[in-house]
């Protein structure tokens, strides 16, 4: 069935949104004041690559396969996060069941993560260019081909060292919302994803401190605030949607160096470094903010594993199949056992002893080598001499040399903000923003909820997802 006029939507996740900042976000607010706020239950991982994949199918991560940002390929023996195929999502998606709808119907998605090679007519995702020589160039990837060259002769080069590492800032938001404007004015697509990350680094750094977040505050507050505009004015409805809340960070647990202590972890040694080896491992942890995936390659260390951490001060809970289960991450990427951790803890990815043989790339921004999630990566370590050399090394690839900018430390303090966990307080959880407030269920919310209540917005019975496969 095809509409002549269908409703068009955009939905925009704004990373770190939660009831209790809107009063820091006055055209936000103002937005929010105009529909409905309503507190999204958070599931577990409350983290992006989960949740998003969630929002995009209906289902839970046993379903979908999206455990966290990153897990143990068990094929290949290797620990690998951000990945980016959307093949990894093993559900379809809402673009399959939009299209069962209206064939017509087309769909962007503007950097919500696992962006490639999807079922999505234009698409946009940061992709640097990693040449022989071994620089790393910033750059981004499109579908179709061509909207990266127009993007880019529009908006400049994609701004990948603000999108993520100690410049975070808001900058890579903006042209992620810029790229959206523009792709809204030349395709009109009938639903629109934008992923706006900015709010999420200042809550990492400083913690949910308003008083420390003034600007960040402020600059989201303008981005998202002139994105509505733009969609409001053509027509187009506007959904806002977070991720989960963050909490104040005071505890990093360094729960694979407890693994090490316990004789249960392999290391690979390389120029005198010690790199993880998972694969010959009897046991090892993919920590991912407040959750921890544990493997247990010996199966007869296992009674050992769980004991080792339910001991570990900063667990709150160890789910073993049952738990797992409960918790709807039954799925065979999950590890053995899920770590949660307590209110305010979190969990390192450390797995050295001795931090002069800590893996070189372990001073870097490094998302895809590093075996784990690593916020320390938002601040510049100011006990490091290269520190003083980083405008040495920034020469060195403007001037095309290879460079290593190390910079990054290993205090884990400095971490203020974390989450994963499942909070307790709706005020301080994630939520979701609509005018149309009756196309909501009367009742609490879950992460599964979005993908009905998106596609209610356009018109779409959420049922026709049944049998549905994907596009592509």
């Amino acid at each position: 069935m095809t509409h002549s006029n269908p409703p068009r939507l955009a939905v925009i996740d704004i990373v770190g949104l939660t009831p209790d900042l809107l009063d820091h976000l006055p055209r936000l607010r103002a937005f929010a004041g105009r529909g409905q706020v309503t507190p999204l239950a958070p599931m577990l991982p409350a983290v992006t690559c989960s949740v998003q994949a969630t929002y995009l199918t209906g289902e839970w991560p046993s379903t979908h396969g999206i455990v966290g940002n990153g897990w143990f390929f068990k094929d290949e023996r290797e620990i690998k996060f951000w990945r980016q195929s959307n093949h990894l999502i093993q559900s379809p998606k809402l673009w399959d069941a939009l299209r069962a709808h209206d064939p017509s119907a087309t769909v962007a998605n503007i950097g919500w993560w696992y962006n490639m090679y999807s079922g999505a007519d234009y698409t946009v995702t940061p992709r640097p260019m990693y040449p022989a020589d071994g620089r790393k160039l910033p750059d981004c990837y499109t579908q179709p081909q061509e909207l990266r060259d127009e993007l880019q002769a529009k908006l400049g080069t994609f701004p990948l060292f603000s999108y993520w590492g100690p410049n975070a800032n808001i900058t890579s938001s903006a042209w992620i919302a810029e790229a959206a404007k523009h792709i809204d004015e030349r395709y009109a697509p009938t639903l629109n994803l934008v992923y706006l990350p900015h709010l999420d680094y200042g809550l990492q750094q400083h913690g949910p401190d308003p008083a420390a977040l003034v600007k960040q505050f402020a600059e989201i507050d303008q981005v998202a605030g002139d994105l509505i505009d733009h969609y409001e004015r053509r027509g187009v409805q506007v959904m806002v949607v977070s991720e989960y809340g963050i909490e104040r960070a005071w505890r990093p647990v360094h729960i694979n160096r407890a693994l090490r202590e316990a004789e249960l972890i392999n290391v690979r040694r390389e120029v005198g470094r010690e790199l993880l080896d998972a694969g010959a491992s009897a046991a090892f942890a993919v920590a991912d903010h407040q959750v921890a995936h544990v493997y247990v390659n010996d199966p007869e260390r296992l009674d050992e594993v769980r004991a080792l951490l339910e001991a570990l001060p900063g667990v709150a809970e160890v789910l073993d199949a049952e738990g797992k289960a409960r918790r709807h991450l039954d799925h065979d990427r999950a590890g053995d056992f899920v770590v949660v951790a307590e209110q305010g803890a979190w969990f390192t990815y450390y797995h050295w002893l001795d931090d002069a043989r800590a893996p070189d790339y372990a001073r870097t921004v490094d998302i895809h080598r590093k075996p784990g999630y690593d916020p320390v990566e938002l601040f510049m370590d100011p006990h490091s001499p290269a520190k003083l050399n980083a405008g040495v090394a920034l020469l060195k690839k403007k001037l095309g040399f290879r460079y290593l900018l190390n910079v990054i430390g290993f205090d884990a303090a400095l971490v203020r903000g974390t989450h994963g966990r499942v909070g307790e307080d709706p005020a301080a959880g994630p939520l979701l923003i609509t005018s149309r407030g009756d196309l909501l269920p009367d009742r609490p919310l879950e992460a599964t909820d979005v993908f009905p209540a998106i596609l209610a917005h356009l018109g779409v019975d959420a049922g026709t997802r049944s049998g549905v496969s994907p596009a592509r």
